[in-house]
């Protein structure tokens, strides 16, 4: 009965520690999986392993496809936004109101990037502002950097 809660604190601990929707689908999916294993199954580790297997798998799809939207709308800004000018969306699914506010465009080393601000507001209320580079790649389309 130790390691299910060992597991469900270290789960609960990776899943505040994420940055995008996708991560955190993977950490709260894994988290509720193990749960459910554990109380489900007779095993109760292995249960708790498997819940929390395909909790993360299944968070991540769903995390992941939020994240989408948002990559879209970035790429949109990113290409076709004046420097200096503001551009705010709202993303439907998980309520999160973002401003993002694209930079000059400039040569740094061989690739041409180009710094974008985001203020990422949750629907609690607490706002990030998040300083990006963006880089051109060879098909013409922008990439953000990590």
């Amino acid at each position: 009965m130790k390691n299910i809660f060992a597991l469900i604190l270290i789960l609960s601990l990776l899943t505040a520690c994420q940055t995008t929707q996708a991560g955190s689908g993977a950490g709260l999916g894994g988290l509720i999986g193990a749960t459910v294993g554990a109380l489900t199954f007779k095993n109760k580790i292995s249960g708790a392993a498997i819940g929390a297997g395909v909790g993360t798998l299944v968070g991540y799809m769903i995390g992941n496809e939020m994240d989408k939207q948002d990559r879209v709308q970035m790429s949109s800004v990113l290409e076709s936004t004046p420097s200096g000018n503001t551009v705010a969306w709202s993303n439907p699914r998980n309520r999160t109101r973002y401003r993002a506010t694209p930079h000059p465009p400039r040569r740094h080393g061989r690739r041409i990037v180009r710094d974008v601000t985001l203020q990422a507001t949750t629907p609690e209320g607490n706002t990030e502002t998040i300083y990006a580079r963006a880089y051109r790649q060879p098909d013409g389309s922008w990439q953000l950097e990590q």
